[in-house]
């Protein structure tokens, strides 16, 4: 049965994507059977890993307002161990029909909850923002994953993104845990890295993975090839170190 992980801060540009993406390729490439869900209606996880978005028949909007099968939605990858839900622009008109749904804080859930048993990780890329596609996407977790930029500011926000998985496990998911705070964009060289590392483990402890991603040009450019980090350069700092923030994470 599959271990569902929601990759969440509601501040943009922190590697959250970046995570999603090279996170669950790294994972498919130690062997593990792994369905990333593009939950962001930017859908820049479907478009990081090579997939057209104006040609989709069906995207995770189809599936969670019930007019498309899960088994019509989820698309293969480049690794064959990796298959994905992707999303498009589509998806903002879910925010909008399902102000008066019932249980609309549940349709994610009950539509993965459907393949659960067919892989090891689920991971689920969320908006930048605390909106009912987070909300769904923490209903149906096991697992908050933090992404926490190594950059001033970095810690600002993060109170409210914790009181609301707090507010989410007693009122919806009650298994619901915070898997751990990866640090993204660290630069050994620079004192504010440094700091940033030292606050995040002073208030957090053991909460903080000991793997960090570095800054890396190599994450940067994957995306606009449609590939994994460690498809588009294996030898890269950023693909390393992504396999062993996924090795890390099997750990724990």
């Amino acid at each position: 049965m599959a271990q569902i992980i929601s990759i969440a801060n509601q501040k943009g540009g922190v590697g959250k994507t970046t995570t999603s993406i090279n996170l669950s390729a790294a994972l498919a490439t130690i062997g593990k059977k792994v369905l990333l869900v593009d939950c962001d209606s930017q859908a820049n996880a479907t478009t990081g890993m090579g997939i057209d978005k104006p040609s989709l028949e069906y995207s995770l909007y189809q599936g969670l307002i019930g007019e498309a099968d899960i088994n019509d939605i989820i698309y293969p990858t480049v690794l064959s161990k990796l298959k994905i839900i992707p999303a498009n622009i589509d998806l903002i008109g879910f925010e909008i029909e399902m102000v008066s749904a019932t249980d609309r804080e549940k349709k994610l859930k009950n539509l993965i909850v459907q393949v659960k048993d067919t892989f090891d990780y689920i991971i689920i890329d969320c908006p930048p923002a605390l909106s009912l596609l987070t909300l769904n996407a923490f209903t149906a977790c096991d697992a908050v994953l933090i992404p926490l930029q190594s950059e001033f500011y970095a810690l600002e926000g993060l109170g409210q993104l914790l009181d609301t998985i707090k507010r989410v496990k007693s009122s919806y998911n009650p298994r619901l845990k915070i898997k751990g705070i990866l640090l993204t964009m660290y630069d050994q060289r620079t004192n504010l890295s440094q700091h940033v590392v030292k606050d995040a483990q002073k208030y957090f402890k053991d909460m903080v993975f000991k793997t960090k991603i570095p800054r890396n040009v190599k994450l940067g450019e994957a995306p606009s090839y449609g590939l994994p980090v460690i498809l588009y350069d294996k030898q890269s700092k950023g693909s390393k170190s992504y396999l062993a923030f996924a090795r890390e994470l099997l750990k724990r």
